[in-house]
């Protein structure tokens, strides 16, 4: 199977995300390979706040949610610019920094990326040889700044999430959605 049948395949089901009694995404366990048309990967919300390139504003945004009690920062990726920046970030509650971005007039967009753990035996080679074994390529990776269960964890953009997100979990790789960093400090 070619894929692009693949990938069309695993794009129809789109809406056959698992979510917890708030409606937030979680990962899966493992799934037999027979049970897996129609898979759908958890993933977790990234926004990208887009900044002046000046002194103290990313201060600024880090400070809006340094103050806000529901909604903190799981990762943190800046990309600069000679007059602005672009800031990634993934917070433990989407809804909540999405609010928060927009009380603060700040722009903003938004983009589901797959966040994996990095175990023994399931190492960053493997999982970069995973993806190239698909032909999927790598737009952009960068580290959470914690461990929901004492493992590093990374987030990903991929070409197509749902194919990158079924290769992974067939290797054995444990994909996390919101609602596994929900309450991780």
């Amino acid at each position: 199977m070619g894929r692009a049948r693949r990938t069309a395949e695993l794009g129809s089901s789109r809406t056959r995300i698992r979510h917890d009694a708030e409606g937030i995404r979680m990962s899966e366990a493992s799934t037999p390979v027979e049970t897996t048309k129609g898979y759908c990967p958890p993933t977790v919300t990234q926004v990208s706040v887009f900044l002046d390139n000046r002194v103290g504003k990313l201060y600024d945004l880090v400070e809006a949610f340094a103050d806000a009690p529901d909604c903190f920062i799981c990762a943190l990726s800046v990309h600069e610019a000679a007059d602005h920046a672009v800031v990634r970030l993934i917070s433990n509650n989407a809804r909540a920094a999405k609010q928060l971005l927009r009380d603060n007039k700040l722009p903003f967009c938004e983009l589901d990326v797959l966040v994996v753990e990095i175990s023994k035996g399931h190492t960053l080679s493997s999982l970069c040889l995973s993806l190239l074994g698909a032909e999927l390529n790598i737009q952009f990776a960068y580290p959470l700044m914690l461990r929901p269960n004492g493992t590093p964890t990374i987030a990903l953009a991929v070409d197509d999430k749902f194919l990158g997100g079924e290769i992974l979990r067939r290797k054995g790789f444990r994909l996390l959605g919101e609602a596994d960093i929900r309450d991780v400090h």
